[in-house]
């Protein structure tokens, strides 16, 4: 081996050595298991974080244990797996839990023994090597458990009770899960027992038994051996109708075992009650061994939570101790309440100007011809609107414009509506100065009307340059008068139109005549008319006849 290679080995090696010699030692456990058989120990502590890493280790050696799951004896997580034990097997391991700011170490001694046979005495059941003691008591009904502990790699099922070497069978007894129900206990009752099942891990298949020397007895205990649970506490859990929830009772007990850990729901089993459909189950058991006591957990999983459910109490026993939990419906949440009415007024706020948006010419309208006086607006002009059309060559006149200017605006705005026009060509005096008119009469007005049609464009807008000049130059420097721009056909393009025009194009915005040119009565109530009228002068007018529409 170079020495570069070397240097490096130390490097990693070094951090090992001197973090293990800082490690505090928690527990010393003796484990006895029995030879040929799968074996398990979990090594967890309840102060740990989520950051809390967990080493095994073979005294004295200072390498980890694989972590290979095909291998005989490896890691997985927090447990160590012995698939299966074997004589050779016997010795201390180690595990250490580094954490945030400590380091722990706990000591299991594992001794193998002699696998169980049929040799152990009737007359002598308690202490059995590698097995658990557990009570029953005289004339009740009682349970025994079979304490199998492996990680979720590992599957059990099919379990089998076993009493002297018989497998157990009659009416007193009921087997469920990992658990042995014994009905109207007796003194014959005493004995050695057994459990056996089938645990399947990464598709090998073993058989797993653990020996229970059980003792019947009418004392229930002393005060100092009564089990303690933590939680539940009696307390109400909230959970959605639907949903998967698990519930763990956490027990503080001593370390022989004899007392009976189990949920029960209106005093059956929750396995029994839920026989038949499943979805209520118990989990198994789990343990964490300190000096003079242990701390066990027994889950209880929801598949799904059912209306029924919320009026039962979920009641979780230890020994001669109990306590319960029961279900309710959450809480309605406040914050959702509050958001769906936000939504719900900035939805009718968005309905509201959807709405306002898409008829706001209708109600203008509306609001005119039911509030607006029908008199005259007293503000110095006489007429309504100045009407600027283009007038081409003779032989180049649009039969259009012609409709729109002379037949349609006066036919609604003046008959129909109640508006008054000037129209150049039709309104003024004969012999009157053509610019003195122009100037005159546009001043009087409170609107400018402009036609534009896009197969003249090809000529000035006007005829007579001083009507569309004097007319523009009062839109655009007067106060208080508008623009209304009408199109006969659709203009594709104002480029083409003097910077005056786009300028009002671009202000004002523009509306399309799109109407029967043929039509002998235009009415004021088609779309076009309805714009044209929002842009005029706010005027209140008696309602046309239905012959005119």
């Amino acid at each position: 081996m170079g020495v570069p290679s070397l240097l490096l080995c130390l490097s990693m090696a070094l951090p090992l050595l001197l973090g293990a010699d800082e490690c505090q030692d928690i527990r010393v456990l003796t484990e006895a298991p029995s030879a040929n058989q799968p074996f398990a120990f979990n090594c967890s502590f309840p102060l740990l974080t989520s950051k809390a890493r967990v080493t095994w280790y073979r005294h004295p050696s200072k390498v980890p244990v694989s972590t290979n799951t095909q291998a005989r004896i490896h890691q997985e997580q927090s447990w160590i797996l012995f698939l299966p034990v074997a004589w050779g097997d016997s010795g201390t391991y180690q595990c250490v839990i580094n954490d945030t700011d400590m380091c722990l170490r706990v000591h299991v001694n594992l001794t193998v023994f002699e696998k169980y046979g049929c040799r152990i005495s009737r007359n002598r059941p308690m202490s059995l090597p590698g097995g658990h003691e557990q009570i029953l008591h005289f004339g009740k009904d009682d349970s025994l458990t079979c304490h199998l502990n492996f990680p979720k790699s590992c599957v059990l099922d099919s379990v089998k009770w076993y009493k002297d070497c018989k497998e157990i069978k009659g009416e007193r007894f009921t087997y469920w899960g990992i658990k042995l129900s014994v009905n109207n206990v007796s003194a014959e009752d005493r004995g050695s027992y057994a459990c056996e099942a089938n645990l399947t891990h990464a598709g090998r298949q073993f058989t797993v038994s653990r020996r229970i020397a059980v003792n019947v007895t009418e004392n229930v205990g002393h005060e100092g051996r009564i089990p303690k649970i933590t939680y539940p506490i009696n307390n109400t859990i909230e959970a959605q109708l639907g949903s998967t929830l698990t519930v763990n009772c956490t027990i503080t007990d001593s370390r022989d075992n004899t007392n009976l850990r189990c949920w029960r729901v209106g005093g059956t089993w929750v396995d029994v009650y839920y026989r038949e459909s499943k979805r209520v189950r118990e989990g198994n058991e789990t343990c964490v061994a300190f000096k003079e006591h242990a701390i066990y957990t027994v889950s209880i999983t929801f598949l799904e939570v059912k209306m029924e459910d919320y009026s039962q109490p979920f009641t979780c026993h230890a020994g001669v101790s109990a306590a319960h939990f029961t279900l309710k419906p959450p809480a309605p949440d406040g914050r959702a309440d509050l958001m769906g009415g936000l939504l719900a007024v900035a939805g009718a706020a968005a309905l509201v100007l959807c709405v306002s948006s898409r008829f706001r010419i209708d109600i203008a309208l509306w609001y005119r011809s039911a509030f607006h006086s029908t008199g005259t607006t007293a503000d110095g002009k006489l007429y309504d609107a100045y009407v600027l059309y283009p007038k081409p060559p003779h032989d180049c006149r649009s039969s259009h414009v012609d409709t729109l200017v002379l037949r349609a605006l006066p036919e609604v705005l003046e008959r129909q509506c109640g508006y008054k026009l000037f129209i150049f060509g039709r309104d003024e005096f004969p012999g009157q100065a053509v610019a003195n008119v122009i100037d005159e009469n546009v001043k009087l007005c409170r609107r400018l009307i402009i036609i534009l049609a896009p197969e003249l464009l090809g000529f000035d807008l006007l005829n007579n340059m001083s009507e569309e000049q004097i007319a523009i130059y009062n839109a655009l420097i007067q106060d208080g008068m508008k623009v209304i721009l009408i199109e006969v056909e659709k203009v594709q393009s104002y480029a083409s139109m003097p910077e005056s025009i786009q300028y009002l194009r671009q202000k004002h915005g523009s509306v399309q005549w799109s109407g029967d040119f043929t039509a002998e009565s235009p009415c004021a109530k088609a779309r076009f008319w309805k714009k044209v009228r929002y842009r005029m002068p706010p005027k209140r007018f008696p309602p046309p006849s239905p012959a005119s529409c």
